[in-house]
């Protein structure tokens, strides 16, 4: 919930930030139901399509973890995770789909539920990063068209964090180790930005 005030003079009233169903009825009870189980919020085809082939790969990772957002794939070694996006529910080619969206039945609606998930989305990417994650979003129809190339998109983010991640040892018998200590963290400082 958010906060606003239309007038300076009134005083800060809550509103509501996600879409309402207030004065809407389901065509029928099968209609929600059928509409409720067919959006499917994991195991979708292009997500097992996905660990498919980053299994053949060679590449392990884990599943349903607990992270904000709820990633389809998570790499822990490396802190790297994966979503898969739908393109309708995240908003691939956004202004495209709106303005399609805005002249369908309940526009305000659809217009109001897809811009919602697509500023979750993004607050869920900065929340990540900000604890130190890599976040890599993978569209849909990315993934069914060519899902070797999503798999090399992500291994080569997953050799990156890993070389950050293996610093060299220092010689303790070396003069210079707090010198050496100073690049190695410079070096992971640059990575962990990237």
């Amino acid at each position: 919930m958010g906060w606003t005030a239309t007038l300076p003079s009134q005083l800060m009233m809550k509103t509501r930030i996600t879409p309402s169903f207030i004065g809407r009825a389901p065509a029928s009870a099968l209609a929600s139901r059928t509409a409720r189980s067919s959006s499917k919020k994991r195991d979708t085809k292009c997500e097992l399509l996905l660990r498919r082939s980053l299994w053949a790969a060679g590449f392990r990772y884990r599943l349903f973890q607990p992270l904000p957002g709820r990633p389809d794939l998570v790499f822990l070694r490396q802190r790297v995770v994966v979503f898969c996006d739908g393109d309708f529910w995240h908003g691939r080619d956004l202004e495209m789909r709106l303005a399609r969206l805005r002249r369908g039945h309940n526009a305000t609606y659809w217009v109001e539920k897809i811009r919602t998930n697509v500023v979750r989305d993004r607050a869920t990417t900065n929340r990540l990063r900000r604890q130190g994650w890599r976040v890599i979003r993978l569209w849909e129809t990315d993934i069914f068209r060519d899902p070797s190339a999503a798999v090399s998109r992500i291994a080569k983010e997953l050799k990156r964090r890993e070389s950050c991640r293996l610093a060299p040892k220092s010689n303790r018998k070396s003069v210079n180790t707090n010198a050496f200590a100073k690049q190695v963290c410079a070096g992971l400082d640059s990575c962990a930005k990237r």
